[in-house]
């Protein structure tokens, strides 16, 4: 049985937190099949086949919390369709698992991570960019993995008991911006 090595090690699985994400940038007419299928494979297909084998051993450990993380890409346009799709993809896996298995103890929630500063974007990022993305959320500050692995924690705790099918922006605000905010709020400054 997949899974079978966590359980041998660690005696029981309490918590599954499916990081992942590649992204091809491309729109629809841009994107290639295989590209598509790619990203398809590793950002929702990975997720559903690793709580394939973990919920059956959550169930016969009384419960747990599967985190997934999707993006606010999820919610709003990126410069990436295949990217968009897939982590609008989790949101509603998210939430049907969590109706699946909320009667199993299994509490199902996902991050929608913002626009945070990591190795997956440093590469692309010089001073000008990060000022802007930093200016993009309400709180006008730049996010880390950490940001995002604190509310991991907070999910994956007791804490969180009585959350399920959450999908929880760490974004700095960025979710509640728009151009017209910003514009209003840079006008503020002067």
């Amino acid at each position: 049985m997949q899974g079978d090595g966590a359980v041998e090690r660690y005696g029981r699985i309490d918590i599954l937190d499916n990081n992942v994400g590649i992204s091809v940038r491309a729109d629809v007419l841009e994107v290639k099949e295989e590209d598509w299928d790619r990203v398809m494979a590793v950002n929702v297909k990975s997720i559903v086949l690793s709580a394939k084998y973990a919920i059956p051993e959550m169930k016969k450990a009384g419960g747990g919390s599967i985190i997934n993380i999707s993006s606010v890409a999820g919610l709003r346009a990126n410069q990436s369709t295949p990217y968009t799709t897939s982590k609008a993809a989790i949101v509603g896996l998210t939430r049907s698992m969590a109706g699946d298995h909320g009667r199993d103890g299994i509490r199902v929630n996902c991050i929608l991570p913002g626009l945070i500063y990591g190795p997956m974007t440093a590469p692309r990022m010089d001073e000008e960019i990060r000022r802007k993305r930093k200016e993009a959320g309400a709180l006008g500050t730049e996010g880390t993995g950490w940001d995002i692995g604190w509310a991991a924690v907070f999910l994956a705790s007791d804490e969180s008991r009585w959350i399920t099918g959450v999908a929880l922006p760490v974004d700095a605000g960025f979710l509640v911006m728009s151009p017209t905010t910003n514009v209003r709020l840079q006008q503020q400054k002067f």
